[in-house]
């Protein structure tokens, strides 16, 4: 039996079609056809996963049995039933393989793209582009992937108008382990407005802040300092980091004297921390 006819048997024993067996292993149908049909052969990889699927060595299915009087029929007699594993000879080393694919596209459109593209997998990068899109590389209004570009990203890394990631860029809102954006929250976070154990920008607050304006923190270096340790052209030194015991209407004057058209919510933002 040659490798056109195991492929056969083996997926009819699995009960799956051609193009089922297409979608499992991450090919066409026309490609699991020539298979099949002994017009081609499956590259090492494909070859890889389909000895995995039908849980059978690589060697047991391009060895031709009819060569091999020690190899089992596929179809042993009832009660007399072996497993592919027990007509290959006990010193095959089996390879397993981790490789899968899916993919979903809906039929609905927006803008020509789907309302839901997903399309991940592993051994290959995939992308995925949509209003929703989910994928290793994702790209869509709401994104969902290692690497994710969009509205709002969520991912490993991502960027995009509000983004969630270990590495965050967000036009808007970004919020990360590092994160750089307008509104920026992270382990390090770089924005207008940041706010993190290392938080630089125009306003900082954090373990350590600077800024070109104001900065709160346990450091703080910035023209309006206030912290334990406090850097500037006018600072507030605190002890004990004990912020409460700081007057807010103290550094809301302080704010208004030296930045009097300073949007009146960033000066709310800023002494919410005081009593």
């Amino acid at each position: 039996m040659n490798l056109a006819e195991k492929l056969q048997s083996y997926r009819k024993q699995k009960g799956m079609s051609q193009e089922k067996l297409a979608e499992v292993i991450g090919v066409s149908r026309q490609a699991v056809s020539k298979w099949e049909s002994g017009q081609s052969y499956p590259e090492m990889d494909k070859m890889i996963a389909l000895s995995d699927l039908f849980q059978v060595s690589i060697d047991h299915l391009v060895k031709d049995l009819s060569a091999d009087r020690g190899a089992l029929a596929l179809d042993p007699a009832p009660g007399n039933q072996a497993t592919p594993e027990e007509s290959s000879p006990s010193s095959t080393i089996y390879v397993r393989s981790y490789l899968y694919h899916y993919e979903y596209k809906s039929k609905a459109t927006l803008f020509g793209l789907p309302l839901v593209h997903i399309n991940y997998g592993r051994g290959k990068v995939y992308v995925a582009k949509g209003i929703i899109a989910v994928g290793n590389i994702s790209i869509g209004l709401l994104s969902l992937g290692i690497f994710a570009l969009g509205g709002i990203s969520i991912g490993v890394l991502s960027a995009g108008l509000i983004s969630l990631a270990a590495f965050s860029l967000g036009l808007l809102l970004a919020v990360g382990g590092v994160a750089a954006g307008t509104f920026a929250m992270g382990g390090v976070a770089l924005g207008i407005f940041a706010f993190g154990g290392l938080a630089m920008g125009m306003f900082s607050v954090g373990g350590a802040a600077i800024a070109s304006r104001i900065a709160i923190g346990g450091y703080a270096n910035a023209h309006i300092a206030i912290g334990n340790v406090a850097r500037g052209a006018y600072t507030i030194l605190v002890e004990d980091s004990q912020f409460s015991v700081i007057y807010a209407d103290q550094v809301r004057a302080l704010i208004h004297q030296e930045y009097p058209g300073l949007w009146r919510p960033i000066v709310e933002w800023l002494v919410c921390l005081f009593a």
